[in-house]
């Protein structure tokens, strides 16, 4: 696959000199829960990102509840981390690779390519009994120069002008309750964006919680081959990440990401939502 490596793959290469492995474990309503379990062992040489502090802009009137981080803010974390220009950056969390994609849509939004999430995560890897340590990564800081891929993300304004465009795709990545607007957890309005349609990001892993191999994908997303562009939208931009790559790995190119998503398109009043089936 284009966008995942193995288990066995980064035992055996997780030691070279050019791969930076992150960890990017987070739970949502639980902030500190990430961190303190990367304190009490992570994969050794991991460095750890938080979907908030790192990831993540401060939280304004618009933009959603994970806004985009300053690019120089995060070049420079980048950066501390040793990630440069020739690294090869593996991710990983425990939830599916919903944080671990977040990491990868932004390293590949600010023009790196050689970026990979870990198939099956953190769990699986202490299950099946590779090394684990609570030590601190030995870090050789770097300097990462962003090169900005503007055309990978699209602001609210530019999704209401593709709202009735044809040939154009919006992809809702919540699951289905929220999209049909029976129930909302997270956000003060329910719904769904007019139009869009639902792909439940969590249906790209199987049973076992594994990426599914590029056919199922690729099967998985066959009615979408017409279209021209995709934009993908979550609740705030994290859990459409994982959506992007199984997009990718479906060989469906032109796929952008919303990232205020649903908390941002609700912070406009003039907004229209709705609700039910399509």
């Amino acid at each position: 696959m284009k966008h995942i490596v193995s288990q066995p793959w980064l035992f055996e290469h997780g030691t070279d000199d050019h791969i930076v492995i992150a960890d990017c474990r987070f739970t949502l309503g639980k902030p500190e829960s990430g961190k303190q379990s990367y304190d009490i062992d992570h994969i050794p040489g991991a460095v750890y990102f938080d979907l908030e502090r790192d990831l993540s802009g401060p939280i304004t009137k618009h933009g959603g509840r994970h806004p985009l981080p300053d690019v120089q803010e995060l070049a420079a974390k980048l950066g501390q981390a040793g990630i440069h220009a020739g690294s090869t950056v593996v991710a990983y969390d425990d939830q599916g690779g919903a944080m671990a994609s977040r990491l990868w849509w932004l390293l590949t939004y600010l023009g790196h390519d050689k970026v990979y999430l870990l198939d099956g995560g953190y769990s699986k890897w202490k299950e099946a009994g590779y090394p684990v340590t609570d030590e601190p990564p030995l870090l050789r800081e770097a300097v990462f120069t962003p090169r900005v891929r503007e055309d990978m993300a699209v602001s609210v304004e530019q999704v209401k002008e593709r709202l009735s465009k044809p040939g154009v795709t919006l992809i809702d990545s919540r699951e289905a309750k929220r999209y049909l607007g029976i129930e909302e957890p997270i956000d003060r309005i329910a719904g769904h964006i007019p139009g869009a349609k639902s792909y439940f990001w969590k249906d790209a892993l199987d049973e076992t919680g594994a990426w599914k191999n590029e056919a199922a994908l690729a099967e998985r997303f066959d009615g979408l081959r017409q279209a021209e562009e995709i934009i993908v939208y979550c609740g705030s931009g994290v859990t459409a990440c994982p959506n992007v790559i199984a997009l990718s790995e479906a060989g469906l190119n032109n796929v952008k990401l919303y990232p205020g998503s649903w908390s941002d398109w609700i912070s406009y009043s003039e907004n229209p939502i709705a609700t039910g089936e399509e």
